[in-house]
């Protein structure tokens, strides 16, 4: 079993910065794949960045590129998300999830652990 925490959510100003941590506890070796992904109210959830464990590759969405950085410390068990120079559609819900396959954000069906998510607000 695997869980997932989320911290480092919160209310900022357009063009600030937030790093978002979700630390994995339990049988972690078994994950693959990490990613983050968002969902604002009334929309559907989308794939924001995905890293695959062992070998560090990583994977944006358009609409991040350039302003939010995936990252993953395998030896704290813990996967970030820095992003930069926010803006008020960045506002959401903000879950990490993990897989055991390789795979990437765009497929979030193969993700099969879920964190409970850190509400990130951006003011204009």
């Amino acid at each position: 079993q695997v869980q997932l925490q989320e911290s480092g959510g919160g209310s900022v100003q357009a063009g600030g910065s937030l790093r978002l941590s979700c630390t994995a506890s339990g049988d972690t070796k078994k994950i693959l794949s990490m990613g983050w992904f968002r969902q604002a109210p009334g929309k559907k959830r989308e794939g924001v960045a995905g890293i695959l464990t062992r070998s560090g590759t990583t994977d944006y969405a358009d609409f991040v590129k350039g302003r939010f950085t995936i990252a993953r410390d395998n030896a704290k068990n813990t996967l970030y998300l820095r992003m930069n120079n926010l803006t008020p559609e960045d506002t959401a819900m903000y879950y990490c999830a993990a897989s055991t396959l390789i795979t990437s954000f765009a497929t979030p069906q193969f993700f099969g652990i879920w964190g409970q998510g850190t509400q990130v607000t951006v003011s204009s």
